[in-house]
């Protein structure tokens, strides 16, 4: 036999409980408050993220969040690298994940590539928070994906 198996002892310990991956009560009455309250919430992140792929405008929230990496970075060589590569994937005309921005902003955005500053990308990032605030966020909390998860939250699956 390869394998040899071995009786399972009954254990006097309870095993812990699975935790839960659907968000709290609090967590969705949140969310209409704010965008901010929605984005902070990891639950709430994921689930706009989501419904802003199934409406085919996920570059916007993705480059928002490559926004929020980039103001972290503190190294020099690391800024003009991930400027770059912000850039390239959601700046540049025909980029893969190329995000509605005005011509000034994205000559703006061209110039700052030179020297980069963990606020280069600062006015692009409010002008598509403006964009997912005023468009994705008032039709996700009108969406059926909301309503279920108010539902999960609220235990009635």
């Amino acid at each position: 036999m390869l394998f040899k198996t071995f009786p399972v002892r009954e254990s006097r310990h309870t095993l812990p409980q699975r935790k839960s991956y659907g968000p709290t009560t609090e967590e969705v009455t949140q969310w209409p408050q704010s965008l901010d309250n929605l984005l902070s919430s990891k639950c709430g992140f994921t689930s706009l993220r989501l419904f802003m792929k199934s409406e085919h405008c996920e570059e916007n929230i993705e480059f928002w969040m490559a926004c929020e990496e980039f103001r972290k970075i503190r190294s020099r060589s690391k800024l003009k690298s991930r400027a770059k590569t912000i850039y390239d994937e959601f700046i540049r005309a025909d980029s893969p994940k190329e995000i509605n921005l005005d011509f000034h902003t994205k000559e703006s955005l061209h110039q700052n590539l030179l020297i980069p500053t963990q606020s280069s990308f600062k006015a692009a990032q409010n002008r598509v928070y403006f964009l997912m605030e005023h468009n994705s966020y008032p039709r996700f909390l009108d969406s059926e994906l909301y309503r279920q998860l108010c539902r999960i939250a609220a235990g009635e699956r």
